[in-house]
């Protein structure tokens, strides 16, 4: 996928906003919606979308840009004090070769610990839908 491209209305993201596909979620609002990355990297693998239809960093408006920045930061606070990780790595790709795989743009909030390396991004197994339920509740807790 190149950098750029119209938003397709049947990707992922967009059906779990529309609430066609379940999520763990961690926070929403009018415009955010936060839930837990169902191929988590590691444990409390947390993912924060805008509401807006955006592919990437250059088609989302900058106020929408700052509300979803504004919002990963507070939801990355409360990954942090839920999990107690080692440090947490905030991620976002933009287009097919810098490693997206969803074309609705979204920030990686991925705890880590120092005895526990992360697994790679999009590889994996599908995580436990009730442990993802367990770890959103954990973090919505301190928020």
């Amino acid at each position: 996928m190149s950098l750029q491209m119209q938003y397709d209305p049947k990707n992922i993201f967009a059906k779990i906003l529309s609430g066609e596909i379940p999520s763990a979620k961690v926070y929403e609002d009018a415009r955010i919606l936060s839930f837990m990355d169902a191929f988590p990297q590691s444990k409390g693998h947390t993912l924060v979308i805008p509401k807006v239809k955006a592919c990437n960093l250059f088609d989302i408006a900058p106020d929408d840009l700052q509300n979803l920045i504004a919002h990963t930061q507070k939801i990355g606070r409360a990954v942090r004090d839920a999990l107690a990780p080692d440090g947490i790595r905030l991620m976002q790709f933009n287009g097919e070769p810098a490693g997206q795989t969803v074309f609705h743009i979204h920030f990686h909030i991925m705890p880590v610990w120092a005895d526990s390396p992360p697994r790679r991004h999009g590889s994996g197994e599908m995580a436990d839908f009730n442990e993802l339920n367990d770890l959103a509740a954990q973090i919505k807790a301190k928020l």
